[in-house]
Order: C-alpha cells, then structure tokens, then sequence
C-alpha cells in the first residue's frame, strides 16, 4: 500500500484484527480485498475486527470491500466488526448496508 500501511494482528482471544493507515486509496485494493477474503475464508478466526481507528478516507472500491467482508463472514461464520471509524467512513458504511452493531466505537 503506497500511501497506507496495513497492519495483521491476532489478539489473545483469537480475533483477528486488520488495521490500515493513512488514506486507503484504489491502488491499495487488491491487497486489501485479498488481505479480507483470504482471513475470512482461510484463516477463519470467530472475530475479524477491521480497525479504522488511523484511517483518514476509504474510496469507494475498498469501502466496498469491507462491506462485502461482513456479507462473507456472514457466510463462513466469521463475526466481522469495524471498530473506530472516523464520522465521515461511520456514514458511509451505514448508507452502504453495515448493520450499526458491526461498527463500535472504543
């Protein structure tokens, strides 16, 4: 990701939590939408948090990719939760069908 950093972590109780930086942009969605689909689908942790806490703004492709991930995980029986979003990503994720109990504040 040339203008983001993207960050895989797994905490103590398993989850797995995905965290980018800066401004995630089209050049950056490949990586990302692979970094998801293969969690999810291979690794299958029980809680995928995306963590948006560092992230000024999402174009429309990677938004895309973090909603489909909940659909997915809905699928393969992985909880996806977006945690930390900034205002403007909080709306754009609710207006794109991210049920509001999939997005937390810490």
């Amino acid at each position: 990701m040339r203008g983001a950093l993207l960050e895989v972590n797994t905490s103590s109780d398993g989850s797995v939590v995905i965290q980018p930086h800066g401004s995630v942009g089209p050049d950056d969605a490949v990586e990302l939408r692979q970094l998801l689909v293969h969690t999810v689908r291979r690794v299958r942790p029980l809680r995928l948090i995306v963590d948006l806490a560092d992230v000024r703004d999402l174009d429309p492709i990677n938004l895309g990719s973090v909603v489909a991930a909940c659909d997915l995980g809905d699928d393969h029986q992985v909880a996806v939760f977006v945690h930390n979003p900034n205002r403007a990503l909080a709306a754009q994720l609710h207006a794109a069908g991210v049920p509001s109990q999939r997005v937390r504040q810490s």
